[in-house]
């Protein structure tokens, strides 16, 4: 209880200090962060004081408030509802406070995760990047918005991501106000834990249901940097880091079985309608611009020019065994095979890793180089893109 409070409000050494019985007396603020509810009609009456009817309806439609009356922890901006709860039965936590303005997102999300059971609810807000834009246009218009959301980009958006400049960042900001994504912040959930159960659009902010479904990852470098390293099946079908210009944004790698079961596939193998892929990562994509920081891989020998495709566990595990067994002989190669033989969409780049398979045991020491020019030259003569 104490480091969620900590994590939502952004005490201090001292207020924290007090909220765990070090002090006898605390300041006002630290007061009213201890709330209690007599009654249901309270809790429900606060939520609409914090919100508005469109937001109570979709909290009620995931959380029955008058049955968890006493197992629902409530937060906002300056208080959280807590001296009544019964913390040996959390159910819910209600998070009316947004993201964007708490300091520490995953040490948040983490506190969340270990006061909930497992199944337990965490309703949440924040302002998304599209968001934000929607709100810079409406208050100086669609031209000087276009200026405001450019420098807003490079000043909110790409200083942070920088290792040379974040610490400055956060040292200038105080890690408040974060410019933050819908595919960040799902994917910190996921990171954390939690699977997704609603998100929606109301009155200039996005509210998301999340359950509690399993541990947090143990993965201690989430992608979060320009240049990002991504978990890959390898030779042998050992793990391995591939590297790769971001082209979606931070934490996205965390939702792909949330945007699969959304969407499914594309016509090219890939999750389709992906959300998580930024603007400019869609041009990145176009021009192979994404690729390049393969060659790190090359140089070290975990890759090749040409070979298979280097998937994730996930797509990997889709594939027939037949030809899972071949592949993970190989290394995997920056050009793939669909490439080389332009078949971009889903059932074509099995099929072309097949042909290529079946190419190299007949043809070893030619098959690399003939399949590796033929996928230059697709890119040059412009016959297939990069999705």
């Amino acid at each position: 209880m104490k480091n969620y409070i900590h994590y939502v409000h952004n005490l201090s050494e001292e207020q924290d200090a007090w909220i765990n019985g070090t002090y006898k007396t605390g300041s006002e603020s630290v007061r009213k962060v201890r709330g209690k509810f007599n009654t249901i009609n309270e809790l429900q009456q606060a939520i609409l004081n914090e919100s508005s009817p469109k937001v109570f309806e979709f909290v009620s439609e995931h959380l029955d408030l008058s049955t968890y009356f006493r197992h629902i922890i409530f937060s906002t901006d300056t208080q959280s509802y807590i001296d009544r709860v019964d913390f040996s039965n959390v159910r819910a936590i209600i998070n009316f406070r947004r993201i964007n303005d708490i300091q520490y997102i995953n040490e948040h999300f983490h506190s969340v995760h270990k006061l909930l059971p497992q199944a337990g609810i965490y309703i949440g807000k924040f302002e998304s990047y599209y968001e934000r834009k929607l709100r810079f246009y409406s208050r100086v218009g669609s031209r000087l918005g276009k200026v405001w959301w450019c420098l807003d980009f490079i000043v909110n958006r790409v200083v942070p991501k920088l290792r040379l400049t974040q610490e400055l960042y956060s040292w200038v900001t105080g890690r408040n106000n974060h410019v933050i994504s819908k595919a960040e912040v799902l994917g910190r959930l996921a990171f954390s834990g939690f699977s997704i159960i609603e998100i929606v659009v109301i009155e200039g902010n996005s509210y998301f249901v999340a359950m509690k479904t399993g541990e947090q990852a143990d993965d201690k470098e989430p992608s979060y940097h320009p240049l990002i390293k991504l978990n890959r099946v390898g030779k042998d079908g050992k793990m391995m880091r591939v590297y790769k210009f971001r082209t979606m944004h931070p934490y996205s790698e965390y939702l792909q079985n949330y945007v699969l079961g959304l969407n499914g596939y594309n016509d090219t193998g890939k999750p389709a309608n992906d959300f998580r892929i930024a603007g400019w990562g869609r041009f990145f994509r176009k021009l192979w611009i994404d690729e390049l920081p393969q060659l790190i891989n090359v140089v070290r020998g975990e890759m090749k020019l040409m070979g298979v495709r280097p998937l994730s566990r996930v797509r990997f595990n889709q594939l027939p065994p037949e030809v899972q067994q071949d592949r993970i002989k190989l290394k995997p190669g920056c050009f793939p095979p669909y490439v080389a033989l332009n078949m971009p969409d889903s059932h074509g780049n099995i099929e072309a890793e097949v042909i290529y398979l079946n190419d190299l045991k007949k043809h070893p020491y030619t098959t690399n180089i003939r399949y590796l020019f033929k996928a230059i030259y697709n890119i040059l003569a412009n016959k297939i893109r990069s999705s």
